[in-house]
Protein backbone atom coordinates (compact mmCIF):
# COMPACT_ATOMS: atom_id res chain seq x y z
CA UNK A 1 0.00 0.00 0.00
CA UNK A 2 1.19 3.69 -0.99
CA UNK A 3 1.88 5.86 1.67
CA UNK A 4 -0.41 8.40 2.59
CA UNK A 5 1.39 11.81 1.87
CA UNK A 6 0.44 15.11 4.20
CA UNK A 7 1.76 18.53 3.55
CA UNK A 8 2.47 21.51 5.49
CA UNK A 9 2.45 24.88 3.43
CA UNK A 10 4.11 27.51 5.62
CA UNK A 11 2.43 30.99 4.78
CA UNK A 12 1.97 32.94 7.74
CA UNK A 13 4.69 35.59 7.26
CA UNK A 14 4.40 39.26 6.87
CA UNK A 15 6.27 39.95 3.61
CA UNK A 16 7.05 43.21 4.91
CA UNK A 17 9.37 43.56 2.09
CA UNK A 18 6.75 43.68 -0.39
CA UNK A 19 5.19 46.18 0.79
CA UNK A 20 3.10 48.19 -0.60
CA UNK A 21 1.41 45.33 -2.16
CA UNK A 22 1.51 43.30 1.08
CA UNK A 23 -0.17 46.14 3.16
CA UNK A 24 -3.60 44.63 2.28
CA UNK A 25 -2.67 41.11 1.18
CA UNK A 26 -0.88 38.28 2.97
CA UNK A 27 2.27 37.48 1.18
CA UNK A 28 0.96 33.83 0.09
CA UNK A 29 -1.26 35.25 -1.55
CA UNK A 30 0.67 37.63 -3.89
CA UNK A 31 0.42 36.73 -7.11
CA UNK A 32 3.00 35.30 -9.65
CA UNK A 33 1.67 35.97 -13.41
CA UNK A 34 -2.07 36.13 -12.12
CA UNK A 35 -1.64 33.00 -10.00
CA UNK A 36 -1.32 33.30 -5.74
CA UNK A 37 1.53 31.54 -4.78
CA UNK A 38 -0.74 29.45 -2.30
CA UNK A 39 -2.54 28.24 -5.16
CA UNK A 40 0.49 27.37 -6.92
CA UNK A 41 1.53 25.12 -4.29
CA UNK A 42 -2.04 23.89 -3.37
CA UNK A 43 -2.25 22.61 -7.40
CA UNK A 44 1.21 21.20 -7.41
CA UNK A 45 0.07 18.81 -4.26
CA UNK A 46 -2.85 18.19 -5.99
CA UNK A 47 -1.04 16.96 -8.87
CA UNK A 48 0.59 14.21 -6.65
CA UNK A 49 -2.44 13.36 -5.06
CA UNK A 50 -1.93 14.49 -1.79
CA UNK A 51 -3.71 13.42 1.23
CA UNK A 52 -4.06 16.36 3.19
CA UNK A 53 -2.27 20.06 3.56
CA UNK A 54 -1.73 22.29 7.03
CA UNK A 55 -1.59 26.12 6.34
CA UNK A 56 -0.38 28.26 9.18
CA UNK A 57 -2.23 31.61 8.79
CA UNK A 58 -1.39 34.72 11.05
CA UNK A 59 -1.57 37.95 8.93
CA UNK A 60 -4.67 38.89 7.52
CA UNK A 61 -6.29 35.29 8.40
CA UNK A 62 -9.23 35.95 7.06
CA UNK A 63 -8.26 36.87 3.51
CA UNK A 64 -6.30 33.24 3.24
CA UNK A 65 -9.77 31.63 4.30
CA UNK A 66 -11.99 33.43 1.98
CA UNK A 67 -9.45 32.30 -0.62
CA UNK A 68 -9.23 28.50 -0.04
CA UNK A 69 -12.87 28.95 0.74
CA UNK A 70 -13.96 29.87 -2.74
CA UNK A 71 -11.22 28.19 -5.03
CA UNK A 72 -12.11 24.69 -6.63
CA UNK A 73 -12.66 22.22 -3.90
CA UNK A 74 -10.89 18.79 -4.86
CA UNK A 75 -10.35 15.84 -2.59
CA UNK A 76 -7.24 16.67 -0.71
CA UNK A 77 -7.68 17.95 2.98
CA UNK A 78 -7.33 21.69 3.43
CA UNK A 79 -6.88 22.61 7.23
CA UNK A 80 -5.85 26.16 8.46
CA UNK A 81 -4.47 27.01 11.85
CA UNK A 82 -4.28 30.31 12.69
CA UNK A 83 -1.37 31.06 15.19
CA UNK A 84 -1.78 34.37 17.06
CA UNK A 85 1.85 34.65 17.67
CA UNK A 86 3.75 32.91 14.85
CA UNK A 87 5.40 29.68 15.93
CA UNK A 88 8.00 29.56 14.16
CA UNK A 89 8.63 26.87 11.07
CA UNK A 90 9.81 23.92 13.45
CA UNK A 91 7.37 25.31 16.04
CA UNK A 92 4.60 24.92 13.69
CA UNK A 93 5.58 21.43 12.63
CA UNK A 94 6.39 20.38 16.46
CA UNK A 95 2.70 22.32 17.68
CA UNK A 96 0.87 20.47 14.77
CA UNK A 97 2.45 16.71 14.76
CA UNK A 98 -0.80 14.97 15.34
CA UNK A 99 -1.73 15.74 11.64
CA UNK A 100 0.98 14.43 9.95
CA UNK A 101 0.40 10.95 11.94
CA UNK A 102 1.55 7.56 9.59
CA UNK A 103 2.56 9.92 6.57
CA UNK A 104 5.18 11.17 4.76
CA UNK A 105 5.43 14.58 5.17
CA UNK A 106 5.99 17.83 2.67
CA UNK A 107 7.27 20.68 4.40
CA UNK A 108 7.33 23.71 1.83
CA UNK A 109 7.89 27.36 2.36
CA UNK A 110 4.94 28.87 -0.13
CA UNK A 111 6.84 32.24 -0.80
CA UNK A 112 9.77 29.88 -2.55
CA UNK A 113 8.52 30.03 -6.38
CA UNK A 114 9.86 26.68 -8.33
CA UNK A 115 9.35 24.71 -11.35
CA UNK A 116 10.34 21.66 -9.44
CA UNK A 117 8.54 18.54 -9.91
CA UNK A 118 7.92 17.39 -5.99
CA UNK A 119 7.76 13.67 -7.61
CA UNK A 120 11.22 13.73 -8.23
CA UNK A 121 11.83 14.44 -4.60
CA UNK A 122 9.71 11.47 -3.81
CA UNK A 123 11.36 9.19 -5.44
CA UNK A 124 14.61 10.65 -4.32
CA UNK A 125 13.13 9.75 -0.96
CA UNK A 126 13.36 5.76 -1.38
CA UNK A 127 16.67 6.21 -2.58
CA UNK A 128 17.64 7.84 0.87
CA UNK A 129 20.08 6.30 3.03
CA UNK A 130 18.67 3.86 6.03
CA UNK A 131 20.57 6.33 8.55
CA UNK A 132 19.48 9.80 6.98
CA UNK A 133 15.70 10.75 8.56
CA UNK A 134 15.47 13.34 5.53
CA UNK A 135 15.42 13.82 2.48
CA UNK A 136 16.07 18.51 1.66
CA UNK A 137 16.17 19.69 -2.22
CA UNK A 138 19.44 22.04 -2.91
CA UNK A 139 19.73 23.86 -5.70
CA UNK A 140 22.38 26.52 -7.32
CA UNK A 141 21.31 30.01 -5.88
CA UNK A 142 22.53 33.38 -7.74
CA UNK A 143 22.57 34.47 -4.05
CA UNK A 144 24.61 32.21 -1.83
CA UNK A 145 25.15 35.07 1.06
CA UNK A 146 21.20 35.58 1.75
CA UNK A 147 20.96 31.65 1.49
CA UNK A 148 21.59 28.96 3.64
CA UNK A 149 24.27 27.00 1.96
CA UNK A 150 24.77 23.42 2.16
CA UNK A 151 27.86 21.01 1.70
CA UNK A 152 27.58 17.59 1.46
CA UNK A 153 29.67 14.41 0.90
CA UNK A 154 30.01 11.84 -1.72
CA UNK A 155 26.66 10.03 -0.57
CA UNK A 156 24.97 13.59 -0.91
CA UNK A 157 24.78 13.55 2.57
CA UNK A 158 24.36 16.73 4.52
CA UNK A 159 27.60 17.43 6.73
CA UNK A 160 27.58 21.00 6.94
CA UNK A 161 25.37 24.03 7.03
CA UNK A 162 25.95 27.55 7.02
CA UNK A 163 22.79 30.04 7.05
CA UNK A 164 23.22 33.11 5.36
CA UNK A 165 27.21 33.71 5.92
CA UNK A 166 29.28 35.91 4.13
CA UNK A 167 31.43 34.71 1.72
CA UNK A 168 29.98 31.25 1.36
CA UNK A 169 32.03 28.58 -0.31
CA UNK A 170 29.67 27.56 -2.44
CA UNK A 171 26.47 27.97 -3.76
CA UNK A 172 24.98 25.18 -3.28
CA UNK A 173 21.94 26.03 -1.09
CA UNK A 174 18.95 24.97 0.36
CA UNK A 175 15.62 25.01 -1.17
CA UNK A 176 13.70 25.07 2.07
CA UNK A 177 11.41 21.95 0.78
CA UNK A 178 11.76 18.79 2.42
CA UNK A 179 10.51 14.99 2.79
CA UNK A 180 10.02 12.97 6.06
CA UNK A 181 8.27 10.50 8.28
CA UNK A 182 7.39 10.22 11.57
CA UNK A 183 10.79 9.00 12.54
CA UNK A 184 12.12 12.12 12.10
CA UNK A 185 9.68 14.33 13.47
CA UNK A 186 8.84 12.17 16.70
CA UNK A 187 13.07 12.47 17.28
CA UNK A 188 12.62 16.24 16.55
CA UNK A 189 10.15 16.49 19.57
CA UNK A 190 11.87 14.32 21.77
CA UNK A 191 15.49 16.30 21.14
CA UNK A 192 14.32 19.80 20.29
CA UNK A 193 10.54 20.31 21.70
CA UNK A 194 11.14 23.79 21.69
CA UNK A 195 12.53 24.50 18.42
CA UNK A 196 11.44 27.50 16.97
CA UNK A 197 13.63 28.30 13.70
CA UNK A 198 13.93 25.05 11.12
CA UNK A 199 17.31 26.18 9.67
CA UNK A 200 18.64 27.83 12.64
CA UNK A 201 17.24 25.46 15.36
CA UNK A 202 16.97 21.89 13.73
CA UNK A 203 19.00 21.41 10.30
CA UNK A 204 22.58 22.17 12.43
CA UNK A 205 21.17 19.03 15.14
CA UNK A 206 20.90 16.76 12.37
CA UNK A 207 24.01 16.88 10.34
CA UNK A 208 24.82 13.58 8.96
CA UNK A 209 21.16 12.28 8.93
CA UNK A 210 19.77 14.42 6.18
CA UNK A 211 20.04 13.12 2.70
CA UNK A 212 20.08 16.14 -0.51
CA UNK A 213 18.75 15.82 -3.50
CA UNK A 214 20.24 18.55 -6.33
CA UNK A 215 17.71 20.06 -8.84
CA UNK A 216 18.81 22.40 -11.80
CA UNK A 217 15.56 23.42 -11.69
CA UNK A 218 14.79 27.51 -11.05
CA UNK A 219 14.22 28.36 -7.41
CA UNK A 220 13.14 32.50 -6.56
CA UNK A 221 12.55 33.42 -2.61
CA UNK A 222 10.01 35.88 -3.05
CA UNK A 223 11.10 37.83 -0.40
CA UNK A 224 11.72 41.12 -1.93
CA UNK A 225 10.37 43.25 -4.58
CA UNK A 226 13.54 42.46 -6.70
CA UNK A 227 12.57 38.86 -6.80
CA UNK A 228 8.86 39.25 -7.62
CA UNK A 229 9.77 40.46 -10.78
CA UNK A 230 12.60 37.99 -11.42
CA UNK A 231 9.86 35.54 -10.94
CA UNK A 232 7.36 37.05 -13.19
CA UNK A 233 9.85 36.44 -15.79
CA UNK A 234 11.94 33.32 -15.12
CA UNK A 235 8.02 31.66 -14.19
CA UNK A 236 6.01 33.20 -17.29
CA UNK A 237 4.78 29.80 -18.19
CA UNK A 238 4.65 27.93 -15.65
CA UNK A 239 1.56 25.59 -14.99
CA UNK A 240 0.39 26.53 -17.81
Amino acid sequence: MKEKIRALLLSGGYGTRLRPITKEIPKCLVEINGKTMLEHWLSRLESINCDACLINTHYLPEKVHNFIKNRNKSEMIIKEVFEKELLGTAGTLIKNSKFFKDSKILMIHVDNMTNFDLNELILADTKRPKDCLMTMLTFSTDSPSSSGIVRKDKNNVLIEFMEKIKDPPSNIANAAIYLFDNNFLNKLILEKPNAKNFSLDVIPKFLNQIYTFHTDDKLVDIGTLENLNKANKVFSSIDN
